[in-house]
């Protein structure tokens, strides 16, 4: 399969996290809130400028190839606010000419307004938060836009973009494969480019989970789940949006730079609250992490110039480790070269024998190690295997 070049399997991003939403999805466990009062927009573009300065400070010299706009909901930015955040990183650092620059937009007809806005701020790709393409799932998501708001939110951002995402998700409660394949059937349809397809999980210290052990809420069961996780895999390879990692699918040349940044391990400094960031400095690779509560940020950014509350050494184990949790999600695979120098030693070849003799992983010709079809609903037991 195709997929961009991986630039030596690095590359620099920028994440900066908008955490506010209009309501809570039951589902989510991301670093989301919502206030009752409108947010002071100018007082947390200033907290941005003196958040990206630091993270300048600590990374000079470095090409910006993506930034990344996420949340919360990131839509709900005033797009003179996101100009202001795009001018001070391109004050601080060059600016690849192909940087992609990509907001997470919720599909709500008063945000998709916005939408030009965007776009003369900077903005040259969106990913919407679609999630299902009926009216009733989408209501049981906690969803506030109806499927008719968000396929004219899609419409809107192919007129004004010329690349654009949007996600779903699957293995929902009472879900059925034949479903699902005619639901994705219509999405692919109206995407582009690219979806981003997740299957339903239920996460700690959210309304689904407290309903999952209350008994009212089914999932499906385990060979429901893998029925539905082969409809998208054949449905999406057959109508040319194959997976390029787990949970996303593009055509050949459209898959999302920014994650592939994560993805093949490269640095990302990440700014506003709750973000997580890597990168290389004098002391080696580094682990940060900003606080998580939006006015509590905002009061240690300003009295401290950075949010970082956790900046911590990755020892050759752990990057070797983080090395491969993110780069078997590629349906590219890993060069165990790499992993060979981060861990300082080479990946257990007993083991990847092993896994190879059990169709769980593939050498390619070029002599990379990549997760097989049958592999890859398995993928957290193969990297645990391999990184034991």
């Amino acid at each position: 399969m195709s997929v961009l070049p991986s630039n030596g399997e690095s590359g620099f991003g920028i994440y900066v996290h908008w955490p506010f939403c209009l309501s809570k999805c039951p589902y989510c466990d991301f670093n989301s809130h919502v206030r009752q009062v409108p947010v002071d927009e100018t007082r947390f573009l200033s907290a941005f400028k003196t958040e990206l300065a630091h993270r300048a400070r600590l990374t000079p010299g470095r090409v910006v190839e993506s930034i990344f706009f996420g949340g919360g909901t990131p839509s709900l930015m005033r797009p003179e606010t996101v100009a202001g955040i795009l001018d001070a990183i391109a004050g601080h650092w060059t600016i690849d000419p192909n940087t992609e620059v990509t907001l997470e937009a919720n599909p709500t007809s008063v945000e998709a307004t916005r939408f030009r806005g965007y776009r003369a701020a900077g903005i040259n790709r969106v990913s919407l938060g679609v999630q299902a393409m009926n009216d009733p799932d989408l209501k049981a998501l906690g969803r506030l836009h109806s499927v008719d708001e968000a396929m004219a939110a899609v419409g809107i951002a192919a007129s004004i973009f010329s690349r654009f995402s949007f996600d779903l998700i699957y293995a929902r409660p009472g879900q059925t494969p034949a479903a699902w394949a005619a639901e994705l059937d219509v999405a692919i349809d109206r995407a582009a480019e690219h979806l981003s397809l997740y299957q339903l999980t239920i996460e700690p210290d959210t309304m689904f989970e407290k309903l999952y052990r209350a008994g009212k809420l089914q999932m499906p069961d385990q060979d429901v789940s893998r029925a539905l996780w082969d409809v998208t895999q054949e449905t999406t390879e057959k109508r040319g949006l194959p997976a390029y990692e787990i949970s996303n699918h593009a055509r050949p040349g459209a898959e999302s730079r920014h994650n592939l940044v994560y993805w093949r391990y490269g640095e990302y400094a990440g700014v506003g609250p709750g973000a997580h960031g890597r990168v290389l400095t004098p002391n080696g690779r580094r682990a940060h992490s900003t606080e998580r509560h939006p006015e509590m940020w905002l009061t240690v950014v300003e009295g401290e110039g950075h949010g970082i509350i956790s900046d911590e050494p990755l020892s050759p184990e752990e990057q070797a480790d983080e090395f491969l949790l993110m780069g078997l999600r590629l349906v590219e695979g890993i060069d165990p070269a790499r992993y060979e120098t981060l861990a300082g030693r080479p990946l257990d070849r007993s083991r990847v024998s092993s896994l190879v003799e059990e169709g769980m992983v593939e050498k390619t010709a070029t002599g990379r190690i990549r997760v097989t079809k049958d592999g890859f609903p398995v993928l957290d037991a193969v990297v645990a295997d391999l990184a034991a």
